[in-house]
């Protein structure tokens, strides 16, 4: 199968976060949405829309036992039924979070038992050929080490750098291990576009300092040098010489697709006190693309968006022209994702409070009934799939 890479995804996020009471809970999302009992009926509805592309991976912390220890009993099944229906998985080995026996992202041990893991999924489904081997790695950096939310809930500079290296460092060391398993293997970024608009002259420059430091993810994954400002805060906070470097030295860009996510509170404002507050949609999706695409100069994805109802469908076909006008002036767009196949749970306060609190994002409801959003999303891709071709990017199980 060829064409353009229309997807969705099943929202599968598990950090950790301290309850009020003092005690840690795992934020599974598969669990809050049922997807665990309801998993034939999901696939089921990627079949019917007649999406050919799915985001998903087992649940990371579950499936990684121990160093060299892996449970494959759930990714057996599913995979197994994503191979039966010829639905295109976009494997993703690890959605903010580690297991128990990890720690969480501070561990300089995790990111060599992460590529052992990769290596192990690759060889178990040999025909899987697309992978986000660590997924929106500045978001998960920011609230487990910046902001002090999930995980291992710091709130430093160091720690943040820190957090960051360890994932990067992961993500290359799976994706190089993945090669070696599978030689034509396709890497699919899935990274925050994002960018902050200062709210007075005072604020210009920490605004600039944050739209640098937007990019760091990125940088290391793909061995992109950093500005000078960069350098010498991530030096400034734990990173070597040598460990920047590494990231030049062993980058495996060539296999990579730039995954570009974007909703609504992308866009942020600096105010005069520091403090940041969302913006709206600014600039959009068509500006911070082409941003990210002026950096890197690679194939691109739209790996993730949504809306809430109402509201659904004007924002889909809103962030679908911005998809295809930047295709037409050049950008090698190969993919749109509307995330997640059914709503979501607690997403509204990013994970931080266990409220069960549905939110209304998908592209059906939790009782698998589609929204709106949902048929247009069916119809667009009945209209659209046979006029975009990815060019040389082939989508395929792998056969």
């Amino acid at each position: 199968m060829t064409g353009f890479m229309f997807a969705t995804g099943i929202e599968n996020s598990y950090p950790t976060i301290v309850l009020p009471d003092g005690r840690t809970e795992r934020v599974d999302e598969m669990a809050r949405t049922k997807h665990y009992q309801r998993w034939k009926e999901d696939f089921a509805l990627v079949k019917q829309l007649g999406i050919p592309a799915l985001r998903y991976g087992p649940p990371y912390y579950k499936a990684h036992l121990g160093p060299g220890r892996y449970d494959w009993s759930f990714a057996d099944e599913t995979f197994a039924e994503l191979e039966r229906l010829e639905i295109c998985p976009i494997a993703d080995l690890c959605h903010f979070g580690v297991p128990d026996w990890v720690g969480n992202f501070q561990n300089p041990d995790w990111p060599h038992y992460f590529a052992e893991y990769a290596a192990a999924f690759a060889r178990r489904f040999p025909w899987v050929r697309y992978y986000t081997p660590v997924n929106e790695i500045f978001c998960c950096a920011t609230f487990s080490a910046q902001f002090g939310w999930w995980n291992e809930r710091l709130a430093s500079d160091q720690a943040f750098v820190t957090a960051l290296r360890h994932m990067c460092q992961a993500n290359v060391l799976a994706m190089g291990a993945i090669i070696g398993a599978r030689a034509d293997a396709t890497f699919i970024q899935s990274e925050t576009s994002t960018y902050y608009h200062a709210e007075d002259p005072s604020c210009v420059r920490q605004a600039a300092f944050l739209n640098e430091k937007r990019f760091l993810a990125l940088d290391f994954t793909y061995g992109y040098p950093v500005s000078a400002p960069m350098y010498e805060y991530v030096m400034d906070h734990g990173m070597t010489r040598d460990d920047y470097h590494w990231f030049r030295e062993h980058h495996v860009k060539a296999h990579c697709v730039m995954g570009t996510d974007y909703y609504e509170d992308n866009e942020q404002v600096v105010r005069s006190d520091g403090t940041l507050r969302h913006a709206g949609e600014i600039f959009g999706y068509y500006v911070l693309t082409h941003q990210y695409f002026g950096r890197y100069r690679l194939p691109v994805m739209h790996t993730e968006t949504n809306f809430h109802e109402p509201g659904a469908e004007a924002w889909l076909f809103k962030e679908w022209t911005n998809m295809v006008r930047l295709k037409e002036d050049g950008v090698p767009i190969i993919g749109f994702t509307w995330y997640s196949l059914t709503d979501q749970v607690d997403w509204d306060t990013a994970l931080r409070e266990d409220n069960g609190r549905v939110n209304p994002l998908g592209l059906c409801d939790l009782d698998r009934q589609l929204r709106p959003v949902g048929r247009a999303y069916q119809e667009l891709i009945k209209q659209w799939q046979e006029i975009l071709p990815t060019g040389s990017l082939v989508l395929t199980l792998g056969y």
